[in-house]
């Protein structure tokens, strides 16, 4: 059975220093990708744009900096941690975004209620579900090549 947990956050997209405005950000975990939360940035004027990152990122990212490459989280201040910075960055491109830390904990709380941090690989259908997706890409590659 798949189950999910969402919310809506107002997060600040930070363009520069002196330019910020906030923005709604959908964030939505589903058991069916259990290691995996997502969150759909809606920019005003673009398509919204989802990002795809490990639940685990995003939890300890709220207490402490960590993430390589192309996602980033951190708390905001080195003495607080009321707020929260993503990175993300696709080659050259990046955008900062800034957001309370209390819905962010809210919602990986909700999540850890459906499925337990460590848990994840105990799921039934999880393997099913990633040969499944695993089959349908490489069918849609090998009818592309």
């Amino acid at each position: 059975m798949r189950e999910s947990v969402q919310a809506e956050v107002m997060m600040s997209f930070l363009v520069s220093e002196e330019l910020s405005f906030r923005i709604p950000v959908e964030l939505r975990y589903e058991t069916c990708d259990p290691y995996a939360v997502r969150l759909t940035f809606h920019l005003p004027g673009d398509a919204p744009v989802t990002w795809a990152f490990g639940r685990e990122l995003l939890i300890d990212g709220v207490g402490a900096p960590c993430g390589e490459g192309d996602v980033r989280i951190s708390p905001a201040a080195a003495d607080s941690l009321s707020e929260v910075l993503i990175r993300l960055q696709v080659g050259a491109e990046r955008a900062l975004f800034r957001s309370s830390t209390a819905p962010l904990v809210a919602f990986l709380d909700r999540t850890d209620k459906l499925v337990p941090l460590g848990q994840e690989g105990a799921l039934d259908d999880f393997d099913a579900h990633l040969d499944e997706a695993l089959y349908r890409i490489l069918a849609e590659e090998q009818s592309a090549g």
